[in-house]
């Protein structure tokens, strides 16, 4: 404490010794104003739940977003980039949606409105592996869901096959995946997958992380 500041009043070695007690008191202030911030970052990048307490299947390493080249239906091209800051539900299909494509965009929707207030979090994306026309029905079904045409062999070089797939097999149409706020592919749920399951993996990763 500066000699200007000191209280005349007070014997010096008290006045000494309240300067270390005042920093600590102040140190002690500014850890309990971060610790929100530093428990959000803490759990986001350290504690990710294992396998086991997982459904679906984490993807290690994580995948970033590639260069990707995407197309609005349109035409328009479109960055990938956009999608940052947001968890995204995707899913990669021909244009011909058949049963499966069209239950895992229905899947994909519901999942999002059972987010209640976070939904607003979660981006829904459609990467089309073709040039067949979309129909009109499922466009207005699904309204609301990205739907950007992909080009395949970039998407196979990104999005991996499952592990009871074999070496040669590349297929990954079959799948939902999850894609966090930083642009990272980082979950894969089974083919067929039981949306109740899902729902609780996606609660627990919105939960873990403010990212997002």
């Amino acid at each position: 404490m500066p000699a200007s500041q000191q209280n005349p009043n007070l014997p010096e070695a008290v006045q000494k010794s309240a300067q270390p007690r005042g920093r600590a008191k102040l140190l002690l202030v500014l850890l309990i104003c971060a610790a929100p911030i530093i428990a959000s970052y803490y759990t986001y990048y350290f504690v990710r739940p294992s396998a086991r307490s997982n459904y679906g299947e984490l993807i290690e390493p994580q995948r970033p977003i590639p260069q990707l080249t995407l197309r609005t239906l349109d035409g328009h091209n479109f960055d990938p980039a956009a999608f940052k800051g947001k968890w995204m539900m995707l899913i990669a299909n021909e244009g011909d949606c058949d049963e499966a494509c069209v239950k895992r965009l229905f899947f994909m929707r519901q999942l999002r409105v059972l987010a209640n207030k976070d939904q607003d979090r979660i981006e829904r994306v459609w990467l089309i592996t073709d040039e067949a026309p979309l129909s009109t029905t499922i466009i207005r079904a699904y309204d609301g869901t990205h739907m950007l045409r992909a080009d395949a062999a970039q998407l196979k070089a990104w999005l991996p096959p499952a592990a009871d797939h074999g070496a040669e097999v590349t297929e990954f149409d079959d799948h939902i995946y999850m894609v966090d706020p930083l642009g990272n592919l980082m979950m894969r749920f089974p083919k067929d997958a039981d949306p109740a399951k899902m729902k609780k993996d996606l609660t627990k990763l919105l939960k873990a992380s403010s990212v997002g």
